[in-house]
């Protein structure tokens, strides 16, 4: 086997990007290859605590923010100059990484400018079709056929889903044909289901994330929540690099806590409440998990998420002005484990990166 040097760089627009990148990286690095990570921000924050000893290069992030006045949808118009300058700025930038650092292999999740013709790479997106507000649907098909130009730029496109009827993502990755360098390697998870029954020590989990300032607000209200409901809660920050760790009445407030810790937690709780984003959903089908999901208001991705994986019976969702405590009850019969039951989270991943062995 060639050992390959391979620079893996993740979209910094909510921690998702990075924490789906743990289990490839994990697999790269299993297969016998050397990784280098290109991030910045709360990003290298994170995936520095998971690699310690591996090297990393500071490579600017889009530095997208929602409004607390806009709608999510309508912000990321107006700010679509700004991310094809990123575009741009960030593939001239891949030229000089490849030189000075020797890099035979790209892995882009979610960065469009991260492709380079003299070199093998690859772009993950589970969201192959953009979803658009109601009163925008007829542009979905553009969109679709735009995106579709920026994953031919790449030589292949892993799509973190299974290919089946039963998937997480529904029509974002399974509503058009897929581009020809593409291809499911089933959800992409940095956690583990052990099987092991756990004893329940927190009634209710809350994980928060997202851009600012919807995560603020997301901490905020849930917070509330969680002061006003009996049972032991946990509520996780998203804030990789702070260290609080306190209690307050019967809620644990924690800044931060690293994938093994996190699973930890997750798996001895009754009930996690978090975003739609598709990476907690991810890990929450590796831990078949119960889950009440809360899309951010105006995200058309995660609000479609929720609503497609409450019709499914997968998970339940609401929203962000109607968690109520009374909702709470029917969540246990909405189990994953109908999703992935007999499949490994594995195999697909191990195939792909040996396909990109024949770049270069």
């Amino acid at each position: 086997m060639v050992r390959k040097k391979i620079l893996v760089a993740p979209l910094d627009w909510g921690l998702g990007h990075a924490t789906r990148c743990i289990p490839v990286i994990r697999a790269l690095l299993n297969a016998g290859n050397e990784v280098v990570i290109a991030a910045d921000g709360r990003m290298e924050h994170l995936l520095r605590e998971e690699f310690f000893g591996l090297k990393f290069i500071y490579l600017k992030g889009y530095r997208l923010t929602y409004s607390s006045v806009l709608p999510a949808w309508l912000k990321i118009i107006l700010l679509l100059p700004k991310i094809l300058f990123r575009m741009m700025a960030e593939h001239h930038q891949l030229k000089k990484i490849i030189a000075d650092h020797h890099i035979d292999v790209v892995i882009s999740d979610g960065r469009f400018g991260l492709w380079n013709k003299k070199i093998c790479s690859v772009y993950i997106t589970h969201q192959l079709m953009i979803k658009c507000p109601k009163g925008l649907k007829i542009l979905e098909p553009l969109l679709h056929y735009l995106h579709k130009i920026v994953i031919k730029k790449f030589n292949h496109c892993w799509i973190p889903d299974y290919a089946g009827q039963k998937n997480l993502s529904g029509d974002l990755s399974h509503k058009y044909p897929l581009p020809e360098n593409a291809q499911f390697v089933n959800p992409l998870s940095r956690f583990k289901f052990t099987g092991i029954e756990n004893k329940t020590e927190y009634d209710l989990c809350a994980v928060i994330s997202g851009p600012e300032p919807s995560r603020t607000e997301f901490e905020k209200i849930i917070l509330s929540f969680l002061n006003n409901h009996p049972g032991k809660s946990i509520l996780i920050e998203g804030k990789p690099g702070n260290k609080r760790d306190e209690l307050t009445g019967n809620v644990r407030i924690v800044s931060h806590l690293n994938s093994k810790e996190l699973e930890k937690i997750i798996s001895v709780s009754r009930l996690v409440i978090c975003r739609s984003g598709y990476s907690s959903i991810m890990d929450l089908a590796a831990l078949k998990k119960n889950a009440l999901l809360v899309p951010t208001p105006g995200q058309t991705e995660q609000e479609y998420l929720s609503e497609y994986l409450t019709s499914e019976k997968i998970y339940k969702s609401t929203s962000q002005s109607s968690i109520s405590i009374e909702g709470l009850g029917s969540l246990v019969d909405y189990s994953v484990l109908n999703i992935g039951a007999e499949e490994s989270f594995n195999a697909p991943l191990s195939e792909a990166i040996n396909k990109i062995k024949v770049c270069g």
